[in-house]
């Protein structure tokens, strides 16, 4: 894989972002049905608001088609799940809203630890907008839950969902993570025989709070098959806080694009492995411009990972902060590959993992091959966590990064395999490099504590000191324009 070929990736993902979000249908052809929790009445005829139904289940026995609306109500509350049956058709989707007073709040579903509190089965063309999910149940160590969940079982290619401005919260699912999941926001693939996969799910705008396990995500049965990598995945503008296992995981997908994502507080319940934001078995995924912090525990619990059989990924434009399992995982599970990848233009602060054989960046598992770090700023305050460790596998290029250890005793490099090449290195040991610069890079701030403390003042020894990269990038983490020569690490400023 060349760096024009990830390049060429890269413009694709942000091309289709330029383009803005998807314009909802405007074949509004179907009848539009109402809800309402506190006055409505299940033996009325739900299509207008003074016939409005009194419950989500009655909404559940009724079959939707192509351009119908369901509506709920604003300022009101519903107990039960809402399993909403048919389908639209393109140009003509369902849609699930509101209705009613601009200024109350969104229409309520409480599941009670039902399987979900909005459940979608084998089914295609659904929209659905401005809702507040939560799912409480007694404590449970076996019961999947979910705020919204979409399952698809033996079913082929189901097209076109849009989740926007949806707020999920207090969901006490169990510690389940694939193909099964608890959580959030949840698309789900299953069964065996006849692929099947997603094709086109947006999520945008829409909040993910107390919720276990899994905050945002996508999961499958099938394993890396073309016709069952699910495609045009865009996750975008959403806010993930306090859950039990990963913030935003993209899994079996192609093409997928993750911008403008905030993840704060996960892996904060969870038993099992998690990261903040990440794929898995997953192909030509962009992640940018997202905010990954709160990472609790030290078993992963980093904020981005390039993990089991991921092609081609490109982490660019992200900002880490104090994440205790630090801010990049590089591993290559068993029976995987994964190649191609990609991680520049980032910056992690204050980012740590204490617990051997992890660091701010880890290289562990199996040898992920052709991956390049480069034009990354990594600084940590912390003395007893490493820079970058590795506990042997190879396949791993720096290059252009700047490495800043804890003032005074320094942080280490423990990394004997890796390849170096032109890094800057401060209070820290340098790795063989042979275009090493160590040296201060005089920082803005002597103690950075946000993405502008590491910008680079004047007389930096990073300015111009890096070497030109043909990979289509044209601007920095700031905005900048990179210049030629370029700057080492994240701040490409004159």
């Amino acid at each position: 894989m060349t760096l024009r070929r990830t390049s060429i990736v890269i413009l694709t993902a942000l091309a289709a972002t330029a383009a803005g979000p998807a314009p909802a249908a405007t074949a509004r052809t179907g009848t539009a049905y109402h809800v309402d929790c506190a006055a409505g009445d299940d033996t009325a005829s739900g299509t207008s608001a003074g016939t409005a139904w009194r419950s989500v289940a009655r909404a559940g026995r009724h079959t939707f088609g192509p351009g119908d609306r369901l509506l709920l109500k604003r300022g009101t509350s519903c107990t039960g799940v809402l399993a909403p049956k048919g389908a639209g058709a393109a140009g003509a989707p369902v849609r699930i809203d509101d209705y009613g007073p601009a200024r109350a709040a969104k229409p309520r579903i409480e599941g009670g630890g039902a399987r979900a509190a909005l459940h979608l089965v084998n089914t295609e063309q659904w929209e659905i907008r401005d809702l507040d999910l939560s799912n409480t149940g007694p404590a449970t160590t076996t019961e999947r839950r979910a705020g919204l969940y979409v399952q698809l079982t033996d079913y082929g290619v189901a097209h076109h969902f849009v989740v926007d401005g949806v707020d999920v919260h207090d969901v006490n699912g169990a510690d389940f993570k694939d193909p099964d999941p608890s959580g959030g926001i949840l698309f789900a693939v299953q069964g065996s025989a006849r692929p099947t996969r997603f094709d086109g799910v947006r999520v945008t705008d829409s909040t993910v709070r107390h919720v276990d396990r899994t905050g945002i995500g996508t999961a499958s049965t099938w394993g890396r098959d073309a016709d069952a990598l699910s495609t045009g995945v865009r996750f975008l503008r959403n806010t993930v806080r306090d859950v039990g296992g990963d913030g935003i995981v993209v899994q079996k997908a192609r093409g997928a694009l993750a911008e403008r994502n905030r993840v704060d507080g996960f892996n904060m319940r969870s038993a099992g492995y998690n990261a903040g934001l990440w794929a898995w078995q997953s192909d030509d995924v962009v992640y940018q411009y997202n905010e990954v912090t709160g990472g609790h525990g030290t078993r992963d619990s980093m904020a981005y990972d390039i993990d089991g059989g991921n092609h081609r990924n490109v982490y660019r434009y992200n900002y880490s902060h104090d994440n205790e399992g630090g801010f990049l995982l590089v591993c290559n599970a068993e029976d995987t590959v994964s190649d191609g990848n990609r991680v520049h233009d980032n910056i992690s602060v204050n980012d740590r993992n204490t617990a051997s054989p992890y660091g701010v960046i880890s290289v562990v598992c199996g040898a992920s091959t052709d991956t390049l770090i480069y034009r990354n700023t990594v600084v940590t305050d912390r003395a007893d966590t490493a820079l970058v460790s590795n506990n042997g596998p190879t396949g791993v290029t720096f290059k252009d990064n700047v490495f800043v250890g804890a003032p005074g005793a320094g942080s280490p490099i423990k990394d004997t395999v890796s390849t170096y090449e032109g890094n800057l290195y401060w209070n820290t040991a340098q790795p063989r490099d042979p275009r090493a610069v160590t040296a201060d890079p005089r920082f803005a701030a002597t103690a950075p504590r946000a993405p502008g403390d590491v910008r680079l003042r004047p007389g930096s020894p990073a300015r111009g000191a890096g070497t030109p990269i043909a990979d289509g990038t044209t601007r920095d983490y700031f905005g900048n324009r990179i210049p030629d020569p370029p700057n080492i690490g994240a701040d490409q400023g004159r």
